[in-house]
């Protein structure tokens, strides 16, 4: 077997890297465990070297893997700029696309997107995963993740496709056995349904009015009580929609339940902090073809919602 670096074996070594197991790299790529072992024994063997330290569940890169896998990684990103230099507007979008989302919002919003963009777009295989918070770009588990709120992360690029405002809510029945709060400290004497999600402070929702003396936001922080707490959205709603209490939900999840009169949209003269919507994704995807398309269809079609 000749000596040296096979430009073939980058793609393997890379979604191997990112699936953290040599099973887990065989249900990615389609094929059998004992053939992505077999492969990575081959790439080895050409080098001369040890990149992965095996275990029975686990792996990891050793030394010399990362740096095989830090320069294979901007060579399949310089791969993917020279061909949309070359094609530019008129490439196909095709390949692996790899998609992270929160739960609710991945569930009823992007899944569906996703199912319309692969009609018309049969050539892109996509991989969607949904989790509580997104994962660390530096992880290198996803091509592209839609989320709430800017990333921590300055390696990031994003790009905000959808604005997003929290609002209040609570069934009429509920309202009508234990009243509708006026300022947000009367919150304080309700039964308010919890959301676990991210990094965020559970229990503390924050409010500002506009409507102060000299038009001067004044912010306050309540710290809310309740007997039902979650992690998913959809239960939250459910919740709210079965008298159970005041529930703090994003617009878009509630809207058609205030248009049919099923939850009231309660203290509109405040306001908590935005959770808009963005499209995050590393600088190695910024040409990446099939990234861009799956964006402007996203977003495209957010904003006619």
């Amino acid at each position: 077997m000749s000596k040296g670096i096979n430009p073939a074996d980058l793609g393997f070594f890379s979604a191997l890297a990112s699936s953290g197991s040599l099973g887990s790299a065989a249900r990615e790529l389609g094929i059998t465990t004992a053939a992505v072992s077999k492969r990575l024994a081959q790439i080895e063997e050409r080098l001369g070297i040890s990149l992965v330290n095996r275990t029975t569940r686990r792996m990891s890169l050793t030394p010399e893997g990362e740096v095989y896998l830090e320069h294979a990684r901007k060579i399949l990103s310089e791969i993917e700029d020279m061909e949309h230099i070359l094609w530019g507007s008129t490439q196909t979008p095709k390949g692996l696309l790899r998609v992270n989302a929160t739960l609710g919002f991945g569930r009823t919003q992007i899944a569906p997107l996703i199912s319309d963009f692969v009609k018309k777009y049969p050539q892109v295989d996509i991989q969607l995963q949904l989790s509580v918070s997104p994962p660390p770009i530096a992880d290198d588990l996803y091509d592209v993740c839609f989320r709430f709120g800017h990333p921590p992360d300055s390696r990031a690029i994003a790009r905000l496709i959808a604005p997003n405002k929290r609002i209040l809510v609570a069934s009429p029945n509920y309202l009508k056995k234990y009243g509708e709060p006026k300022t947000p400290n009367d919150l304080i004497k309700h039964n308010c349904i919890g959301i676990r999600q991210g990094d965020e402070a559970y229990g503390l929702w924050r409010f500002a009015n506009s409507k102060t003396r000299g038009n001067i936001e004044r912010t306050e922080d309540i710290k809310i009580r309740g007997n039902l707490t979650t992690n998913d959205g959809e239960i939250a709603v459910n919740w709210a929609l079965e008298n159970q209490g005041i529930l703090l939900r994003a617009e878009w999840d509630v809207a058609r339940y205030i248009k049919s009169g099923r939850l009231v949209h309660i203290l509109e003269n405040y306001h908590t902090p935005d959770a808009d919507i963005y499209a995050v994704y590393s600088q190695r995807h910024k040409a990446s073809a099939r990234v861009g398309y799956l964006i402007e269809f996203v977003s495209a079609a957010l904003s006619k919602q």
